[in-house]
Protein backbone atom coordinates (compact mmCIF):
# COMPACT_ATOMS: atom_id res chain seq x y z
CA UNK A 1 0.00 0.00 0.00
CA UNK A 2 1.55 3.20 -1.24
CA UNK A 3 -0.43 5.92 1.01
CA UNK A 4 1.88 8.64 -0.75
CA UNK A 5 0.87 7.89 -4.43
CA UNK A 6 -2.92 6.44 -3.70
CA UNK A 7 -5.85 8.70 -3.69
CA UNK A 8 -7.80 8.43 -0.53
CA UNK A 9 -10.27 5.88 -1.77
CA UNK A 10 -7.57 3.35 -2.43
CA UNK A 11 -6.19 3.85 0.51
CA UNK A 12 -9.63 2.92 2.50
CA UNK A 13 -10.76 0.31 0.21
CA UNK A 14 -7.50 -1.54 -0.27
CA UNK A 15 -7.46 -5.20 -0.49
CA UNK A 16 -6.76 -6.78 2.77
CA UNK A 17 -3.27 -8.32 2.60
CA UNK A 18 -2.27 -5.11 0.81
CA UNK A 19 -2.13 -3.26 4.13
CA UNK A 20 0.63 -5.25 5.68
CA UNK A 21 2.99 -3.76 3.25
CA UNK A 22 4.04 -0.26 3.09
CA UNK A 23 6.10 2.08 1.00
CA UNK A 24 7.59 5.02 2.28
CA UNK A 25 7.86 8.09 0.06
CA UNK A 26 11.39 6.88 -1.87
CA UNK A 27 9.32 3.76 -2.89
CA UNK A 28 11.01 1.52 -0.20
CA UNK A 29 8.59 -1.29 0.84
CA UNK A 30 8.77 -2.34 4.37
CA UNK A 31 5.89 -3.84 6.94
CA UNK A 32 3.02 -1.42 7.54
CA UNK A 33 1.73 -0.85 11.13
CA UNK A 34 -0.76 -3.62 11.17
CA UNK A 35 1.85 -6.36 9.69
CA UNK A 36 4.35 -5.17 13.27
CA UNK A 37 1.30 -5.63 14.77
CA UNK A 38 -0.23 -8.99 13.39
CA UNK A 39 3.81 -10.11 13.56
CA UNK A 40 4.08 -9.16 17.46
CA UNK A 41 0.71 -11.16 18.41
CA UNK A 42 1.93 -14.03 16.32
CA UNK A 43 5.15 -14.71 17.98
CA UNK A 44 3.12 -14.08 21.34
CA UNK A 45 0.95 -16.86 21.03
CA UNK A 46 3.62 -18.81 19.19
CA UNK A 47 5.50 -18.67 22.35
CA UNK A 48 2.61 -20.03 24.85
CA UNK A 49 2.37 -22.79 22.47
CA UNK A 50 5.86 -23.76 22.11
CA UNK A 51 6.46 -23.09 26.32
CA UNK A 52 3.80 -26.27 26.24
CA UNK A 53 4.30 -28.56 23.50
CA UNK A 54 8.36 -28.33 23.46
CA UNK A 55 9.09 -26.90 27.02
CA UNK A 56 10.86 -23.74 25.96
CA UNK A 57 9.97 -22.18 29.35
CA UNK A 58 9.62 -18.74 27.83
CA UNK A 59 5.88 -17.88 27.89
CA UNK A 60 3.86 -20.33 30.02
CA UNK A 61 0.24 -20.46 30.41
CA UNK A 62 -2.09 -18.42 28.59
CA UNK A 63 -3.33 -14.92 28.43
CA UNK A 64 -5.58 -15.15 31.36
CA UNK A 65 -2.15 -16.10 33.37
CA UNK A 66 0.94 -16.87 32.55
CA UNK A 67 4.68 -17.00 33.71
CA UNK A 68 7.09 -14.81 31.61
CA UNK A 69 10.59 -16.60 32.05
CA UNK A 70 9.07 -17.71 35.36
CA UNK A 71 7.94 -14.21 36.27
CA UNK A 72 3.90 -14.24 37.01
CA UNK A 73 1.45 -12.41 35.11
CA UNK A 74 -1.79 -12.09 35.19
CA UNK A 75 -4.70 -9.85 33.27
CA UNK A 76 -6.00 -7.65 35.25
CA UNK A 77 -9.86 -7.98 34.27
CA UNK A 78 -9.39 -11.61 35.20
CA UNK A 79 -7.66 -10.56 38.60
CA UNK A 80 -10.66 -8.34 39.13
CA UNK A 81 -12.98 -11.41 39.15
CA UNK A 82 -11.01 -13.61 40.97
CA UNK A 83 -10.87 -10.96 43.35
CA UNK A 84 -15.07 -10.51 43.33
CA UNK A 85 -15.39 -13.92 43.39
CA UNK A 86 -13.05 -15.53 46.03
CA UNK A 87 -13.05 -11.78 48.16
CA UNK A 88 -9.59 -12.67 48.25
CA UNK A 89 -6.37 -12.09 45.98
CA UNK A 90 -3.00 -14.21 46.28
CA UNK A 91 0.24 -12.58 46.12
CA UNK A 92 1.51 -13.78 42.91
CA UNK A 93 -2.30 -12.44 41.21
CA UNK A 94 -1.72 -9.52 42.90
CA UNK A 95 1.87 -8.99 41.42
CA UNK A 96 1.15 -10.64 38.09
CA UNK A 97 -1.72 -8.15 37.59
CA UNK A 98 -0.21 -5.01 38.91
CA UNK A 99 3.11 -5.42 36.69
CA UNK A 100 0.33 -5.46 33.71
CA UNK A 101 -0.89 -2.37 34.60
CA UNK A 102 2.32 -0.43 34.92
CA UNK A 103 3.68 -1.70 31.62
CA UNK A 104 -0.01 -1.11 29.57
CA UNK A 105 0.25 2.57 31.55
CA UNK A 106 3.75 3.19 29.74
CA UNK A 107 3.02 1.41 26.72
CA UNK A 108 -0.45 2.56 25.40
CA UNK A 109 -3.36 0.81 27.88
CA UNK A 110 -5.60 -0.56 24.84
CA UNK A 111 -2.49 -1.26 23.28
CA UNK A 112 -2.99 -5.13 24.09
CA UNK A 113 -6.26 -5.04 22.00
CA UNK A 114 -4.31 -4.76 18.85
CA UNK A 115 -1.24 -5.86 19.94
CA UNK A 116 -1.37 -9.25 21.54
CA UNK A 117 -5.13 -10.29 21.24
CA UNK A 118 -5.34 -13.30 19.47
CA UNK A 119 -9.17 -12.56 18.93
CA UNK A 120 -8.29 -9.11 17.46
CA UNK A 121 -6.93 -11.18 14.09
CA UNK A 122 -10.34 -12.94 13.34
CA UNK A 123 -12.04 -9.49 14.25
CA UNK A 124 -9.83 -7.70 11.56
CA UNK A 125 -10.30 -10.42 8.68
CA UNK A 126 -14.17 -9.84 10.26
CA UNK A 127 -14.44 -6.31 10.00
CA UNK A 128 -12.85 -6.60 5.85
CA UNK A 129 -15.75 -9.00 5.22
CA UNK A 130 -18.38 -6.41 6.67
CA UNK A 131 -17.14 -3.77 5.21
CA UNK A 132 -17.12 -5.28 1.50
CA UNK A 133 -21.08 -6.47 2.58
CA UNK A 134 -21.89 -3.16 3.62
CA UNK A 135 -20.33 -1.40 0.71
CA UNK A 136 -22.31 -4.04 -1.64
CA UNK A 137 -25.70 -3.31 0.47
CA UNK A 138 -25.72 -6.77 1.22
CA UNK A 139 -26.15 -6.02 5.04
CA UNK A 140 -26.38 -2.54 7.03
CA UNK A 141 -24.38 -1.32 9.64
CA UNK A 142 -24.89 -1.02 12.95
CA UNK A 143 -23.65 1.65 15.77
CA UNK A 144 -24.32 2.10 19.26
CA UNK A 145 -23.09 4.25 22.01
CA UNK A 146 -19.78 2.97 22.83
CA UNK A 147 -19.92 3.27 26.59
CA UNK A 148 -22.34 0.24 26.42
CA UNK A 149 -19.28 -1.53 27.14
CA UNK A 150 -18.95 -0.10 30.76
CA UNK A 151 -22.54 -1.59 31.33
CA UNK A 152 -21.01 -5.40 30.24
CA UNK A 153 -17.95 -4.99 31.86
CA UNK A 154 -19.91 -4.37 35.42
CA UNK A 155 -22.63 -7.02 34.43
CA UNK A 156 -19.51 -9.35 34.44
CA UNK A 157 -18.28 -8.36 37.52
CA UNK A 158 -21.11 -8.73 39.75
CA UNK A 159 -22.28 -12.18 37.87
CA UNK A 160 -18.79 -12.99 39.58
CA UNK A 161 -19.98 -11.58 42.66
CA UNK A 162 -23.37 -13.42 42.90
CA UNK A 163 -22.22 -16.48 41.37
CA UNK A 164 -18.38 -17.09 43.25
CA UNK A 165 -17.71 -18.24 39.43
CA UNK A 166 -15.30 -16.28 36.81
CA UNK A 167 -18.44 -15.91 34.40
CA UNK A 168 -16.98 -14.08 31.66
CA UNK A 169 -14.65 -16.86 31.47
CA UNK A 170 -16.76 -19.36 29.90
CA UNK A 171 -17.42 -17.12 26.54
CA UNK A 172 -13.94 -14.68 26.87
CA UNK A 173 -13.20 -15.65 23.28
CA UNK A 174 -9.48 -14.07 24.17
CA UNK A 175 -9.37 -16.94 26.61
CA UNK A 176 -10.78 -19.92 24.63
CA UNK A 177 -8.50 -19.06 21.73
CA UNK A 178 -5.26 -18.75 24.19
CA UNK A 179 -6.26 -22.44 25.48
CA UNK A 180 -6.79 -23.30 22.40
CA UNK A 181 -3.31 -22.41 21.08
CA UNK A 182 -1.76 -23.72 24.04
CA UNK A 183 -3.64 -27.05 24.69
CA UNK A 184 -5.66 -27.80 21.94
CA UNK A 185 -9.01 -28.20 20.55
CA UNK A 186 -11.89 -27.44 22.25
CA UNK A 187 -15.98 -26.83 21.90
CA UNK A 188 -15.84 -23.55 23.41
CA UNK A 189 -14.45 -22.60 20.06
CA UNK A 190 -17.69 -22.52 18.73
CA UNK A 191 -18.51 -19.83 20.53
CA UNK A 192 -15.52 -17.51 19.28
CA UNK A 193 -17.30 -18.46 15.62
CA UNK A 194 -20.58 -16.97 17.04
CA UNK A 195 -19.06 -13.60 17.83
CA UNK A 196 -17.42 -13.67 14.83
CA UNK A 197 -20.19 -14.03 12.55
CA UNK A 198 -21.90 -11.53 15.12
CA UNK A 199 -19.54 -8.66 14.15
CA UNK A 200 -19.49 -9.75 10.08
CA UNK A 201 -23.21 -9.61 9.97
CA UNK A 202 -24.31 -7.23 12.43
CA UNK A 203 -22.24 -4.51 13.55
CA UNK A 204 -18.28 -3.59 12.48
CA UNK A 205 -16.35 -5.04 15.71
CA UNK A 206 -19.05 -5.29 17.40
CA UNK A 207 -17.45 -7.35 20.47
CA UNK A 208 -14.43 -5.18 20.85
CA UNK A 209 -16.01 -1.89 20.62
CA UNK A 210 -19.01 -2.52 22.88
CA UNK A 211 -18.78 -5.62 24.58
CA UNK A 212 -15.69 -7.31 25.66
CA UNK A 213 -14.37 -6.26 29.32
CA UNK A 214 -10.96 -6.80 28.97
CA UNK A 215 -10.53 -4.45 26.91
CA UNK A 216 -12.47 -2.07 29.04
CA UNK A 217 -10.10 -2.55 31.88
CA UNK A 218 -7.25 -1.40 29.68
CA UNK A 219 -9.75 1.25 28.40
CA UNK A 220 -9.12 2.69 31.56
CA UNK A 221 -5.62 2.99 31.23
CA UNK A 222 -5.85 4.26 28.24
CA UNK A 223 -7.14 7.63 29.42
CA UNK A 224 -3.88 8.35 31.49
CA UNK A 225 -1.17 6.42 29.53
CA UNK A 226 2.19 8.08 29.09
CA UNK A 227 2.53 6.55 25.19
CA UNK A 228 -0.16 8.33 22.87
CA UNK A 229 -0.82 9.18 18.88
CA UNK A 230 -0.30 12.75 18.42
CA UNK A 231 -1.66 14.60 15.24
CA UNK A 232 -0.75 17.46 13.93
CA UNK A 233 -3.17 19.80 12.64
CA UNK A 234 -1.19 21.77 10.05
CA UNK A 235 -0.09 18.71 8.48
CA UNK A 236 -3.72 17.00 8.11
CA UNK A 237 -6.47 18.00 4.95
CA UNK A 238 -9.26 16.71 6.80
CA UNK A 239 -9.45 13.84 4.32
CA UNK A 240 -11.11 11.61 6.82
CA UNK A 241 -9.15 8.73 5.56
CA UNK A 242 -7.90 7.94 9.50
CA UNK A 243 -11.55 8.06 10.95
CA UNK A 244 -12.83 5.65 8.14
CA UNK A 245 -10.14 2.90 8.77
CA UNK A 246 -10.12 3.66 12.44
CA UNK A 247 -11.93 0.29 14.59
CA UNK A 248 -12.57 2.82 17.19
CA UNK A 249 -13.50 5.78 14.99
CA UNK A 250 -14.86 8.12 17.93
CA UNK A 251 -11.57 9.02 19.25
CA UNK A 252 -10.74 10.60 16.05
CA UNK A 253 -13.54 13.01 16.27
CA UNK A 254 -11.73 15.65 17.35
CA UNK A 255 -9.55 16.23 14.36
CA UNK A 256 -12.80 17.26 12.45
CA UNK A 257 -12.98 20.64 10.69
CA UNK A 258 -15.93 22.09 13.32
CA UNK A 259 -13.26 22.15 15.93
CA UNK A 260 -10.38 23.76 14.07
CA UNK A 261 -11.62 27.26 15.06
CA UNK A 262 -11.62 26.00 18.83
CA UNK A 263 -8.17 24.81 17.77
CA UNK A 264 -7.18 28.11 16.20
CA UNK A 265 -8.43 30.16 19.59
CA UNK A 266 -6.72 28.63 21.72
CA UNK A 267 -3.71 28.17 19.24
CA UNK A 268 -3.35 24.31 19.40
CA UNK A 269 -1.40 22.99 17.01
CA UNK A 270 -1.17 19.40 18.02
CA UNK A 271 -3.40 17.13 19.89
CA UNK A 272 -2.73 14.18 21.53
CA UNK A 273 -5.27 11.16 21.00
CA UNK A 274 -6.38 11.31 24.35
CA UNK A 275 -9.85 8.55 24.55
CA UNK A 276 -8.94 5.53 26.45
CA UNK A 277 -10.14 3.68 23.47
CA UNK A 278 -7.37 4.24 21.04
CA UNK A 279 -5.49 1.04 20.83
CA UNK A 280 -2.78 2.31 18.85
CA UNK A 281 -2.99 -0.06 16.14
CA UNK A 282 -1.51 2.49 13.86
CA UNK A 283 -3.82 2.70 10.58
CA UNK A 284 -4.62 5.88 11.02
CA UNK A 285 -1.02 6.17 10.21
CA UNK A 286 -0.68 3.51 8.09
CA UNK A 287 -3.42 5.57 5.59
CA UNK A 288 -2.08 9.35 5.98
CA UNK A 289 -0.31 10.83 3.26
CA UNK A 290 0.13 13.51 4.74
CA UNK A 291 1.59 12.03 8.05
CA UNK A 292 -0.09 13.82 10.44
CA UNK A 293 0.26 10.98 13.06
CA UNK A 294 3.24 10.41 14.98
CA UNK A 295 3.85 8.00 18.03
CA UNK A 296 4.85 9.82 21.09
CA UNK A 297 5.69 9.05 24.90
CA UNK A 298 4.50 11.54 27.19
CA UNK A 299 7.32 11.54 29.43
CA UNK A 300 10.24 12.33 26.95
CA UNK A 301 10.87 15.69 27.68
CA UNK A 302 11.28 15.30 31.00
CA UNK A 303 13.58 12.94 31.04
Amino acid sequence: MDRYHENVGKLVNASFFSTFISKNKNGKTRLSWRGIRWSVIIIINLLFFLSFHIDIQILEGTLNGSRLLGFHLIDPFTALEIYVADHSMGVNIIIGSVTLIVFYLLVGGKAYCSWVCPYGLLSEIGEKIHLILVKKRIIKSRKFDPRIRFFFWAIFLIAALIDGFLVFEVINPIGIISRFITYGWSLALVFVIIILLFEIFFTRRGWCKYICPVGTTYNFLGWISLTRLKWDMDKCDHCSACIAVCPEDHVLEFIKPRHDKERADKNIKQEYVKNGDCTLCGRCVDVCHMDAYHLDFRLKDLV
